[in-house]
């Protein structure tokens, strides 16, 4: 049946639901999830994460340490578990979940889609475009794919985050570089990397894909029940840093043929990773062609345009509480499928930290917020280091150009300073941006 009731959050029979990772996305998913009355337990590895700010209840330690998630899960006995993060006991949630823990959206599509190599052959199984790609366990065998995929390639560290590990190989001599790099700073694991032939893409976009129970939610994701897709309009989006989220829109600029690809394309990859709510397919496009190239099953970083875009409680973050717990998603027929309607153009662009150190402060707040159709949120991280994203502007306008213009200007006005660097400064990265290499 579909969930009719909810009951107070403080009350014994409150609905809870647990985050395996508190950080900005997490505290988003955490406020939708208690303006519907859930009760919220948030879990991260440092005290003080954005979502633990937030939520009813937080714990602090290694999601890696399987003593610790079962000594917690066990106390709380949630219904919900919901990884936010890649660096989790994976094992432990396959034996949670044949225990009869709710893994969302699954223990298997979390498993894949926290690694590159797993994801990359779950896609390719389904049949859609992807680029050509190489694997590699060493510098020789890298620099042997790297010279079959051509110059420029990317070189990936086979699982990361926010492309801490990630190259655009240029040249042979960039080579040995970018083996560091993985090897160094990635998020994850680079015992292995992926080499993939560079694509000369329009755009890169975001689809938020949104998988539902229409019957209302089974008790737990592995249950039989009838799932259906829909999804939000593509997002458009550009990184720098090697794959790092930098500034997103919505709607994307893409043809209708693209866009008609593009759901096609999410729903086959979604339909294989399976369970419910909030997928974040990434993909290229040029003219009407279309390539898969990874997919979260998650919200994704550059889906927090839709706080602006969306209505309230629609957000990828609304959008995920309801499509777990089993509350409806009105959709809008577009091109064939089901589409969750927009209120607005919106744009979203990072703050990033221009130092390192503790006790940030923002300063010039007041000019930045008093343009029309801009906002704020920062995300409440008490340390900072070299680019750490640290906050977002949002702006909406009709046009989405426009709103992209007052997101990235916005967003460069905002200064920042630490205890250790009292200085006020304002970030400096430029890479692919729009109106700041105008000047």
């Amino acid at each position: 049946m579909k969930r009719q009731i909810l009951y107070s959050p403080l009350s014994a029979k409150a609905t809870k639901i647990m985050l395996l990772g508190a950080g900005e996305l997490g505290k988003e998913v955490i406020i939708e999830a208690m303006r519907l009355g859930f009760f919220t337990i948030a879990v991260d590895r440092y005290e003080g994460a954005p979502g633990q700010q937030v939520a009813h209840r937080s714990y602090t330690g290694s999601l890696k340490d399987a003593a610790f998630l079962r000594s917690l899960i066990e106390k709380e006995k949630p219904d919900y578990i919901v990884p936010e993060i890649e660096a989790i006991n994976l094992d432990m949630l396959f034996d949670l979940e044949k225990e009869g823990f709710n893994i969302i959206p699954n223990a298997k599509a979390t498993y894949t889609a926290m690694q590159r190599e797993r994801i990359r052959e779950l896609i390719v199984k389904t049949g859609v475009p992807v680029s050509e790609y190489y694997y590699a366990s060493s510098l020789k065998e890298l620099k042997a794919a790297c010279k079959k995929a051509g110059f420029p390639c990317w070189v990936k560290a086979i699982q990361d985050s926010s492309g801490a590990g990630s190259s655009k190989v240029k040249s042979p001599l960039d080579i040995e570089k970018a083996y560091e790099r993985a090897q160094v700073h990635a998020r994850g694991s680079a015992e292995k990397l992926i080499v993939e032939k560079n694509i000369d893409f329009d755009l890169e976009v975001t689809e938020l894909v949104v998988r539902y129970f229409v019957n209302g939610s089974p008790r737990f994701a592995g249950e039989a029940g009838s799932l259906k897709t829909s999804f939000c309009h593509p997002v458009g989006q550009y990184q720098t840093r090697g794959g790092d989220y930098h500034s997103s829109w919505q709607l994307a600029e893409i043809s209708e043929t693209a866009e008609k690809k593009v759901y096609e394309i999410a729903k086959k990859v979604t339909d294989a990773l399976g369970g419910p709510g909030v997928f974040g397919c990434e993909l290229f496009v040029k003219g009407d062609m279309v390539w898969a190239n990874e997919c979260s099953a998650r919200p994704h970083d550059t889906g927090m345009v839709t706080f602006a875009s969306h209505q309230l409680g629609f957000s990828e973050a609304g959008l995920h509480v309801r499509a777990i717990t089993g509350l409806p998603i009105p959709t809008v027929k577009r091109l064939g499928f089901d589409v969750v309607p927009i209120l607005t153009p919106a744009a979203s662009h990072v703050i990033l930290a221009p130092s390192e150190g503790f006790d940030p402060g923002y300063n010039r707040l007041s000019e930045v917020m008093n343009e029309p159709g801009v906002s704020v949120l920062l995300f409440g991280k008490n340390e900072a280091h070299l680019n750490r994203r640290m906050g977002v502007v949002l702006a909406t306008d009709p046009d989405v150009q426009k709103a992209k213009e007052k997101a990235e200007k916005a967003a460069h006005k905002i200064e920042m300073c630490t205890r250790q660097n009292p200085k006020w400064q304002k970030q400096d990265s430029l890479e692919k941006h729009i109106f700041q290499n105008k000047k």
